[in-house]
């Protein structure tokens, strides 16, 4: 339980059930169901936004709380460092462990079920970039049309339940009303250039 103690477990109780995946799930069962397709960067990412988008809103509201949130975005930060090093033939599974207990501060035995859920459990390479990148994404487009006013948070939020599971620059050119040719090529950077 040192691992995963109430604090640190707040923020993933809203990334598995509501207003994450089982929210996601229900909603996908409902709407656009011939849609037969499946990406982590729609199914991780919504998760993530949702995780920061609560963090927006002040959700967490003991000094506590606000660690555990911030623990768990730092774990999806270093997901990404040793998935890809792991699949670049850069680290052993030992090394991930190491360095999930050296720099972000795993129980041990949580970075060993880590690592473990990570690369035997049928994952492609990039599913954990997928969590931040898709988070992002659902961030910018939600900054995109709820922030000037265009749409109410519900809104939009109601229309990418409704879009079922696609690509996020697809949801973004549907909802934007983008006119979506064959040869549709992506050109939508999410986040600000320098």
């Amino acid at each position: 339980m040192r691992g995963n103690n109430p604090h640190f477990s707040r923020s993933t109780v809203h990334h598995e059930l509501i207003a994450g995946h089982h929210l996601q799930g229900y909603m996908e069962s409902r709407y656009k169901t011939y849609r037969n397709f499946q990406t982590p960067f729609w199914i991780e990412g919504w998760a993530l936004y949702w995780e920061m988008l609560l963090w927006d809103m002040q959700f967490p509201q003991s000094p506590e709380d606000r660690i555990g949130m911030l623990f768990w975005r730092m774990h999806r930060c270093a997901r990404i460092i040793f998935s890809l090093n792991y699949h670049l033939g850069k680290w052993t599974p030992q090394e991930c462990i190491d360095f999930l207990v050296d720099r972000v501060g795993h129980e041990r035995a949580n970075a060993e079920g880590e690592v473990r859920r990570s690369f035997v459990g049928g994952y492609s390479p990039l599913y954990q970039i997928a969590y931040m990148i898709g988070g992002l994404q659902f961030y910018a487009l939600q900054r995109d049309l709820v922030g000037p006013g265009k749409w109410t948070m519900k809104q939009f939020h109601d229309a990418v339940l409704h879009e079922n599971n696609i690509p996020v620059e697809m949801l973004r050119a549907i909802l934007t009303q983008q006119p979506l040719k064959k040869d549709f090529k992506t050109n939508w950077r999410f986040y600000k250039l320098k």
